[in-house]
This record gives C-alpha cells, structure tokens and sequence, in this order.
C-alpha cells in the first residue's frame, strides 16, 4: 500500500496536543507551526480523520519545490502525475498562501497552479476541451513560504470540529475541536468528576464524555476521501467497526454541565442525544454563581462568557469574581478557565498556576489553569 506524506492541520497553540494524539496512535511526528507532519497509507489517512479531536484536517503533500518564477511554479506543477490522484471529471479547486517570498500573488499562484494542473491531466486523459470538473471534490492548496512551495490535497473536507451532533448552537459557540483541547489540557481522568459551569450548547462536556467512553469523534461523519475512486470503501467500514467496538460502555462517568439559561440545556441534551452520550452527561439550569459541590478530586472546565465575545465586560468580571469566591472554596478541584479578558485573575481574586495562550477562531485566548491537590478517597 502506497505511503503518502500528510499533514495535519489545527489551530494555533495545539500543536503539541495533535502530535501527543498522532504518536499515542503509533505515528512518528515532525511540528511546525499550525501543522504536524507524519506518514501513512490510505488506511493511515481515514483512520486519523475518524480519531483526531484536535485537529482540523489531514492533507497528503503531493509536492514540495523551490519556484522564484511563475514559469517554475507551472512547469513543476505539471511535472507530476496529477492523473494518479485526479480522475478526468474530479472537482479540483485550488486555494493559495504566499509570505516571504518573490511570487506573492496569490490569485496569480492559484491560477497558474490550476493550468499546470489541466495541462497535465489534459494531456493524460487525451481531453480536447475543457475537463468537465463535474465529479467528486478535491481541494487543493498551493502555499509559498520562502519560495517553498508545497501542494497539498485535502482529504477530509468540512472540517473535524464539524462532529455532526450539534442540532443548535448557542450565542457563542465553541468549536468541538477546541473543546476537545480543553478537556486533553485539563488531564481528566474518568473516575473523577468532571463539570463545566456555563455549559452554553454542551460542547465541553459532551466532548469529555465522547474521550470517556472512547468513542471516535468522526464516526458520524465521512471525509472527501471516501467519495474518490482510489479509495476502498471497505476500508472505512472496516475502521469505523472497529472504532464502534472499541467504545467503553462500562466505564461510570460523572459528567455534568449547567447553564443558567433553560432554552440552552435543552440544546445541551438534544446535542448530547445526537452524539450518543445523552445518558452520559448531566445538564441541568443553574447559575455558575449558585454551584457549590460537596465532591472532592474533580475537574472543572469553563468558556464563561466574556466581554470581547458576548459584549459586557463588566457582567463577565462581576462572574469571575463569584467563581473566584466559589472556587477557591475547592481545594482539591483542578479549575480551567478560558477567556481573553487579561484582568482575569484580578477578578477571579487568584493567581493561575499556570496560563496557557490559544485561538479561539482568530481571537486571542488564554487557559487559566488553576491545579488542585488531590486527595485520597
């Protein structure tokens, strides 16, 4: 089985965590910025996309070269074997990226890629007129850093945070995939408890519970790879049985999620029916000032509203300062607060064991990570 190049791509700041998630899955990693490198077979590609929680997608690299002119890009471009990898009707729109270097068009990069492309595969499929493009998608991407240029093609399509459970977001949603970070950040363990105080749509806990009982986060989902004639079918079925057979129904979890406003646990609980974990998570109305627990050793992960995102800076202050006079109540909880409010712990009334810096989108967010000292039962 032939071996590809691939990259996966994610949001600023979660490197670490996708290569922590590609080598427990037995992959060897190269980091840069936004991407971690590794490679795999076909088998390797649908297997990843099924899996990654962090990552946002799994492209094969399909070429690297050095081009300072558009006559380079073109010709280097058609030098390879484009109708491998592209049947004479695929759908092949070409994105771009240039910084750093002499060819900084990026509309002018898109097209001459994408004539390099039809030239070629003109030639190969003997086509006289225009290739039809009427088939299955395959997006491609030519990105110059430094005049390097890489081609990649993009097996997975709309993106890995889009799960396929959500039926309803709430005022501010938070990404699956970013979701799935906090938890991995947060080092919950299942026999602890685990609570998200201003749950909003139930993203945080439904994603805990999905990690708690082992359950594949893309198993409700295909990828653009499945739709293209390379690619058995049999392959997909064959990994998503046995992602099914791997989730942990035994395990007891103790996963709750509260928000103030009644409309958005209802939405809760149906996304968390639509993810198969509605018997696994606790939604219930309340406000994060009024929670208060009696249990010990547990975790407790908040994207509270803030002002940037919700717009009343002072409301969410007000918030912070309840929670700071809650939480530091609960020694031996690990609290994980998301915001990117930087008086956070002024109004929170304590420092942060450690502060973590993450994008939220394209906004600025840090971790407030504040360790407990566990004890023992």
């Amino acid at each position: 089985m032939k071996n590809f190049k691939l990259m996966a791509t994610m949001g600023a700041g979660m490197e670490s965590l996708v290569a922590r998630e590609l080598k427990e899955m037995g992959y060897a990693t190269e980091t840069e910025n936004g991407r971690v490198f590794f490679d795999g077979t076909v088998e390797d590609i649908y297997r990843t996309n099924l899996w990654l929680r962090v990552a946002d997608r799994i492209k094969i690299v399909v070429q690297e070269f050095d081009a300072k002119t558009f006559d380079q890009l073109f010709e280097k471009t058609k030098a390879f074997p484009w109708e491998d990898l592209l049947p004479y009707d695929a759908n092949f729109p070409v994105n771009g990226r240039s910084k750093h270097s002499i060819l900084h068009s990026v509309p002018t990069v898109q097209a001459i890629t994408k004539k390099a492309i039809v030239k070629r595969l003109s030639e190969a499929y003997h086509a006289h007129s225009y290739l039809p493009e009427t088939g299955q998608r395959y997006v491609l991407e030519t990105a110059i850093d430094k005049n390097h240029v890489m081609i990649t093609l993009d097996t997975t399509g709309d993106s890995l945070f889009k799960r396929g459970y959500r039926t309803e977001k709430g005022g501010a949603p938070l990404k699956e995939t970013m979701a799935a970070a906090l938890v991995k950040l947060a080092h919950w363990f299942t026999d602890n408890p685990f609570v998200d105080p201003t749950a909003g749509s139930g993203t945080i806990a439904i994603e805990a519970a999905l990690i708690g009982r082992n359950i594949a986060p893309g198993l409700n989902r295909e990828f653009d790879i499945t739709d293209w004639d390379w690619f058995d079918k049999n392959i997909g079925q064959t990994l998503k049985a046995q992602a099914r057979s791997m989730i942990n129904f035994d395990e007891p979890l103790d996963i709750t999620g509260y928000d103030i406003d009644e409309n958005m646990i209802e939405i809760a609980q149906a996304n968390a029916e639509a993810a198969g974990v509605g018997e696994d998570v606790t939604f219930k109305q309340l406000a994060a000032a009024d929670w208060s627990t009696d249990k010990i050793n547990g975790v407790l992960v908040a994207n509270p509203p803030y002002g940037e995102r919700l717009g009343d800076e002072d409301a969410a202050r007000q918030l912070y300062s309840q929670m700071g006079y809650i939480y530091n109540k609960m020694p031996t909880w690990s609290k994980y607060i998301l915001t990117s409010d930087e008086e956070f712990e002024t109004a929170f009334g304590k420092k942060a064991t450690k502060k973590r810096k993450l994008y939220n989108g394209a906004l600025k967010v840090d971790l407030y990570q504040y360790w407990g000292k566990k004890i023992r039962n």
